[in-house]
């Protein structure tokens, strides 16, 4: 009996071609996923279309450029902050707030966020101001203005207090310690913000 030396190689099964949704979806994580590991010096249009498993020219008819396709793989993958935690005090409110902010920084959309905010020129920033501004900020101070609103009806919090300097103290202290000293914001971190900073400025005046 006669055996060949040649084995035929098993056919491999061609991965499912994807459409609409679910291909857009692919490379919108596939630009997350990059942003959040090489950054947007490091990110191309081919590096996308070879993360999502699909061809270059997917990726440039649904996105012309690489500025559009960053927009939209942010505005799709920012956390939504949708409600305010009420947990019986000020303190233990805005401390539950800071964590649910820590936790969106230091996800992946977070990681892409900030390579963009880090790594673009001043004219590129542009392009993505609108998207920092509706799904970053203006919702974090959304949030920390029901929560002081509702302290100052509890009577902890004075009335003056609800005014934009003290809606910009969070935000403005976890995205420059965050930057400047490379801050994770441990447990401890965001305690000493609250009791040192926010109590204090928040906290009525005695008589």
């Amino acid at each position: 009996m006669v055996t060949s030396r040649w084995t035929a190689a098993p056919v491999q099964a061609a991965p499912p071609r994807r459409r609409g949704a679910v291909l857009e979806r692919a490379i919108l994580d596939a630009a997350l996923e990059q942003l959040s590991t090489v950054g947007w010096n490091g990110l191309t249009m081919e590096g996308v279309a070879a993360g999502a498993q699909t061809g270059k020219a997917a990726v440039y008819r649904r996105w012309p450029s690489k500025e559009d396709l960053v927009a939209d793989a942010l505005q799709a993958g920012l956390p939504r902050f949708d409600e305010a935690p009420d947990l019986g005090s000020v303190r233990e409110d805005l401390l539950e707030l800071c964590r649910q902010a820590r936790e969106a920084m230091f996800s992946r959309p977070g990681f892409a966020l900030r390579s963009v905010i880090h790594e673009c020129d001043t004219v590129q920033a542009e392009r993505f101001h609108g998207v920092i501004i509706g799904g970053v900020v203006e919702p974090t101070v959304k949030l920390l203005r029901e929560v002081v609103e509702r302290g100052i009806r509890r009577g902890e919090v004075r009335p003056d207090a609800a005014n934009g300097y003290v809606y910009d103290a969070i935000p403005a202290m976890m995205m420059y310690r965050s930057k400047m000293c490379g801050s994770e914001w441990s447990e401890r971190d965001l305690e000493e913000m609250i009791d040192q900073l926010m109590v204090p400025l928040l906290s009525r005046r005695a008589a």
